[in-house]
């Protein structure tokens, strides 16, 4: 029985405290057991429907084979009808030895895994998309296999992530290390180290994921160049000193690197091809006024646009972030206006109206000579690009470099650009030795980064999660016995234990932390209030 309140003698505003502290002990521990009991019902409901279904199929079995040795069929027709009827019903059993191995301790088959992992990998598939696309398959070949949740198949993400970077690799001295980090909302920083033998890459040639090897992904909330050069050190005791760094020129990285070169002469820091084109296009461009008239002018037709029945003509997006990394497909957009105006003129199309269409784009036509500059510029720094992202960087190979784009290059704008890039390319050349072709371009991995951030979706403006394990996933060869290795070695427990260790709390678990403290404080005084 409750005792009266004005029997304690303690005051009212401790006993206050401790009633609540009291109830929401015993508050928790009612919900869980409610979860607990739940859980057993559905663990329970589950085996009974699961036992329901193979027995009727096993009675479906023994029938249809009395049938089978009733009509005097031999024992192989039988076997071949019984595989038919258990299997997939026309598909054949070849889908269903598909599914028939598991890693040891799981309940799905590798092949679930790997199909799951490989729909959100290489088919763009969001989680949930690929645990929908697994059931339907499944259903339509009238399979009798299990259909994960996209939470299973997130976990089996991390834990391949997890075993691509923390198995052991091999130590060597023609590494070539691509460094870059990633940021998101918030102070956190997240460093990534890929890694390729220069004795096995395919340079010349572009990167693929399957050649790269994840080495480092270290999330920090604080980033100088000494962190960067402790990080590159312990990046080091895995795969030996590289011969090459690949990177831009972001001021922490750059010192830590620069520091390690120091340290290892043996290493060269080679500049990002991407990074460099594009700040020879800013200082370019900065200084140019024609320049940012116009692209203030491209962004007030994008919003007058937007609600027309000319949107199909509004300019592309400007990106507020690396814009001068996306110059080209705006210089484009300007050309084939032009060339669409011109034709108008020409020969007027009645589904337009032609006073809207000057009123709205015909402002484009005052920079017809410059925006030709422009595309002379940006055809010459994508030339640059592609040079290095299939050639490499090798001894003289700015000669060839020259050649190629000397040529037909007449404006002193362009010629000055060329000029710059070529002698870049020189100085980058000297680093390489011999027969070298050294890596110049980082783009595998800010690929990843794209790809990062599709996985996230919504969720990369949150901060970083677990999902960062899936930049490290991405990368080398994602076979069946990869992943199988990967499920049977590397438990859940690890892999939220790296989560721990190294993201703490996400931004939407503080988030929801501190909305609590203040809904649980509201309803701490509105306890005291209603009991005076």
């Amino acid at each position: 029985m409750l005792k009266p309140l004005l029997l304690y003698k303690s005051p009212r505003h401790k006993l206050i405290r401790f009633f609540e502290k009291s109830r929401n002990q015993w508050k928790a521990k009612c919900l869980e057991a409610k979860k607990q009991i739940k859980y057993l019902k559905n663990r329970l409901k589950y085996h009974q429907a699961s036992a329901r279904k193979w027995r009727a199929k096993a009675k479906a079995l023994e029938q249809e084979l009395a049938e089978l040795k009733a009509a005097g069929q031999g024992e192989s027709a039988q076997s071949k009808q019984l595989e038919d009827s258990a299997g997939s019903k026309g598909s054949g059993g070849r889908v269903v030895e598909r599914f028939t191995s598991s890693p040891a301790g799981h309940r799905y088959s590798t092949d679930h895994i790997v199909l799951f992992i490989l729909l959100v990998l290489e088919a763009a598939t969001s989680l949930r998309g690929s645990a929908r696309v697994l059931e339907i398959v499944l259903n339509f070949f009238a399979l009798p296999q299990p259909s994960p949740s996209w939470y299973s198949g997130r976990l089996w993400l991390l834990r391949l992530g997890y075993y691509k970077l923390m198995r052991a690799k091999e130590k060597a001295t023609d590494w070539v290390w691509i460094v870059d980090h990633s940021i998101q909302l918030g102070v956190e920083k997240c460093l990534v180290i890929l890694g390729v033998r220069l004795s096995e890459s395919t340079v010349p040639g572009v990167l693929r994921y399957e050649d790269v090897e994840p080495i480092e992904l270290v999330p920090v909330k604080h980033s100088n160049g000494e962190v960067v050069y402790q990080q590159l050190e312990a990046a080091a005791s895995k795969t030996g000193i590289p011969r090459e760094i690949v990177a831009d020129g972001g001021s922490d990285l750059k010192a830590g690197i620069t520091t390690f070169c120091a340290h290892h002469e043996q290493t060269c820091y080679v500049y990002d091809i991407k990074h460099k084109t594009a700040l020879v296009l800013k200082h370019e461009l900065e200084g140019d006024q024609r320049w940012q008239v116009f692209i203030q002018q491209a962004a007030q037709s994008k919003r007058a646009l937007q609600q027309s029945e000319l949107v199909h003509l509004a300019p592309p997006n400007q990106k507020s972030k690396a814009r001068d990394m996306n110059l080209g497909a705006l210089v484009r957009w300007g050309r084939n206006t032009l060339g669409f105006l011109e034709h108008q003129k020409r020969e007027p199309d009645t589904d337009y109206d032609q006073t809207k269409l000057t009123e709205a784009l015909g402002w484009v036509s005052e920079f017809a000579v410059e925006i030709q500059q422009w595309y002379v510029v940006i055809q010459l720094t994508e030339k640059v690009e592609s040079f290095i992202r299939h050639q490499g960087i090798y001894p003289n190979c700015h000669r060839e470099l020259e050649r190629d784009l000397t040529e037909d290059l007449k404006e002193p704008r362009a010629q000055e650009v060329a000029r710059q890039l070529i002698e870049f390319v020189r100085q980058e050349a000297l680093k390489a030795r011999g027969q070298e072709h050294l890596l110049g371009s980082s783009e595998v991995l800010e690929s990843a980064f794209g790809g990062l951030n599709r996985i996230e979706k919504d969720q990369s403006k949150s901060g970083f999660t677990g999902l960062v394990l899936s930049v490290a996933a991405m990368m080398s060869e994602t076979t069946e016995k990869v992943v199988a290795k990967a499920m049977e070695m590397v438990p859940v427990k690890k892999v939220i234990q790296w989560c721990h260790d190294n993201l703490g709390e996400s931004v939407q678990s503080r988030r929801k932390k501190a909305l609590d403290t203040c809904r649980r404080e509201e309803q701490r005084w509105d306890y005291i209030l209603a009991s005076k």
